[in-house]
């Protein structure tokens, strides 16, 4: 084998091992990420979701919410809801609730999101 070769052969070598340490050190941390970067992460989180998921897991995996509100059911049911940005609407600087993604929890675990469950969880 030619030296130009080996030297070729190295550096992707190289390249490679630096590419699998970053990507298996790397842990994508929502506060720093531009609003943009967020959005598309907070899609690409929320879709992962499972039912029945602690709302502490779901913090620890999206960072704080965006907004969020709180009802007490008669029957004594705390039923919490976090609105996560994930798409653009207006360029005002203020994220609303129609730029989020509501996740509904009952009695800390996560029972539902989207616009229906937030619609249904109103009518609650």
């Amino acid at each position: 084998m030619s030296k130009m070769m080996k030297i070729i052969l190295i550096g992707f070598v190289i390249y490679l091992a630096a590419t699998a340490l970053i990507l298996a050190v790397y842990q994508a941390d929502p506060d720093n990420m531009s609003w943009q970067e967020r959005e598309t992460f907070n899609l690409k989180q929320i879709g992962r979701l499972d039912l029945g998921i602690p709302k502490e897991d779901v913090i620890r995996l999206l960072g704080s919410p965006d907004i969020s509100e709180a009802k007490s059911a008669a029957t004594g049911e705390e039923v919490l809801v976090l609105f996560y940005r994930t798409h653009h609407v207006k360029s005002d600087g203020i994220t609303t609730r129609d730029e989020c993604t509501p996740l509904l929890f009952k009695n800390g675990s996560l029972i539902a999101w989207g616009a229906d469950a937030y619609q249904d969880y109103q009518d609650f």
